[in-house]
Formats: structure tokens, C-alpha cells, sequence
């Protein structure tokens, strides 16, 4: 695996996303606003999500390779008490960035991703846990009428990192064989192929750098391909705008398909 982000960037980021969200939750009308973006949820459910998993994390990268109790067995509930949530937020990215310097990038770590194409290391998961902040923060923002893009070096790892953690698998792929090409208009793309031996990404030449031929015709062509900003890019593949926000040519069902697959792994 490789990332565009060193880890002092990835923590840094993390923390500032982070703040980020705290900043919509502090003005929000109401904790009981419902989030648009996670209809199950509320704005308060939103936080605690964002609470419990940064302290359950903080504990599973302390542990190392060896699974780790959850942090929210016997804890404290997050507080309903809007300064008092803020605080209790603040010190949970505080545990869990704290836990991730102490145990550096190469540290070895449990995660559920073992048949992916990240490792299973603390700087995996901290690249992991900067999507996780950042998508979290944009459903914060959307809840409070203010939704800000994400940093585009945040996006720009983010797509590379959900299709490398969340995508990739050994499972076979149980259509046809194909692949789904990913362009960022700010210069990157990737390649996911699926088929009889699971789904797995790489990175492939922008459409400016390579013949129209070579990226959109011939047998090696994707079956579908997406492109937009990086931004864009990752809020689509997390579900928070549809398809037609984007360019889209080739088969469209197909991420249809995708998305309804489920790896028996």
C-alpha cells in the first residue's frame, strides 16, 4: 500500500477534521436534528458514533496485533450536555491520536480488513480513520446547512483508500468479469477489477496522459467509468450524493451490482 499522505500528515489531518466536526455539532439548533446523510440517525447519534469508535480504536491500536476489548464496555455514556460533548469529542481524537504516535505507522494492529490491499498496521488504520473523520465531518456539516468539501488531499487518499480497504477482496466476483475506472479531475485515477478472484484496485494513467483508445475502447476497456473531483469521487462511493452528480459512461447498473455484492468472507 501506498499513500500520498506521510503519518504526521495523516494525524495532523485527523485532528483537523475533527475539529471540523465539532465545530458543526457546537452550532447546531439542535442535538435531535436529524442527519440527512445517516437518516437513522440524529445529530447526538452522529457524535456518539464519532466518540465511542475514535476511544474504541485508541484501544485497538494500544493492543496491537491482538484483538482488543471495546473501550465502550463499562464507559461512560457520551454526555447529552452540548459543551460537555464537545469536550468528551476532543479527548477522544486526542486517545486515539495519541495511541496512533505512540504505536508509529508500522506498528502491527488488528483490523477488519485482512483480505484487503491495506496492511494490518497503525498506519493503515490511520489512514482509514482520516475517511472516517472526514465523511462524518461533511454529514455534520450537510445536518447543520453547511457543507464544506473535503480538503483535497484528504479526498484525493480517499479514493484510493476505500477501494484498497473497503473494496478489495479475495471473494470471487460472482458477474461477468469487469472493472470500473475512477478519474479525478485533479489528475489521478484508478482501476478496480473484478472478477473470479475477488476485486482489487490499482492506479492507471489519467485520461490526459494516455490515449482516448487505450483508456475508453478495446478489450481492456472498464465497463463503467466515474469521473469528478476528489471530492466528489468519495462522497459517491460512501453514498452521500448520487450518481448523477458525476460523469458517468459505460454500464451504470453495474455499480448497482457492486454495491449490493456481499464477499462471503
Amino acid at each position: 500500500m501506498t499513500t500520498t499522505l506521510t503519518f504526521p500528515a495523516l494525524l495532523r489531518l485527523i485532528d483537523e477534521r475533527a475539529t471540523a466536526f465539532r465545530a458543526a455539532v457546537a452550532s447546531a439548533p439542535s442535538l435531535d436534528a436529524q442527519v440527512p446523510t445517516c437518516p437513522e440517525w440524529t445529530l447526538f447519534d452522529l457524535a456518539q458514533h464519532i466518540g465511542e469508535g475514535r476511544r474504541d480504536w485508541a484501544v485497538t491500536v494500544a493492543a496491537g496485533p491482538a484483538p482488543a476489548k471495546s473501550a465502550a464496555e463499562g464507559a461512560p455514556a457520551a454526555p447529552r450536555e452540548r459543551g460537555d460533548l464537545v469536550a468528551w469529542l476532543a479527548e477522544s481524537t486526542e486517545q486515539l491520536v495519541d495511541a496512533l504516535r505512540k504505536a508509529g505507522p508500522d506498528g502491527g494492529c488488528w483490523t477488519w480488513w485482512g483480505t484487503s490491499q491495506s496492511p494490518e498496521t497503525c498506519g493503515a488504520v490511520a489512514r482509514h480513520q482520516l475517511q472516517q473523520m472526514a465523511v462524518h465531518t461533511y454529514d455534520a456539516q450537510f445536518t447543520v446547512g453547511a457543507p464544506e468539501p473535503l480538503p483535497e488531499e484528504v479526498a484525493l487518499d480517499g479514493v484510493e483508500e476505500f477501494l484498497f480497504t473497503c473494496v478489495a477482496t479475495t471473494s470471487a466476483w460472482p458477474h461477468k468479469p469487469t472493472a470500473f475506472d475512477f478519474h479525478a479531475t485533479e489528475g489521478h485515477s484508478w482501476r478496480l477489477t473484478v472478477d473470479g478472484d475477488g476485486a482489487r484496485s490499482t492506479r492507471i494513467p489519467a485520461p490526459a496522459t494516455t490515449p482516448v483508445a487505450a483508456a475508453d475502447e478495446g478489450p481492456n476497456a472498464a465497463g463503467v467509468s466515474v469521473r469528478g473531483t476528489a471530492n466528489e469521487l468519495v462522497l459517491f462511493v460512501y453514498d452521500r450524493i448520487p450518481a448523477d452528480s458525476l460523469q458517468m459512461e459505460g454500464d451504470a447498473g453495474l455499480f448497482d451490482l457492486l454495491r449490493e455484492w456481499e464477499p462471503e468472507e
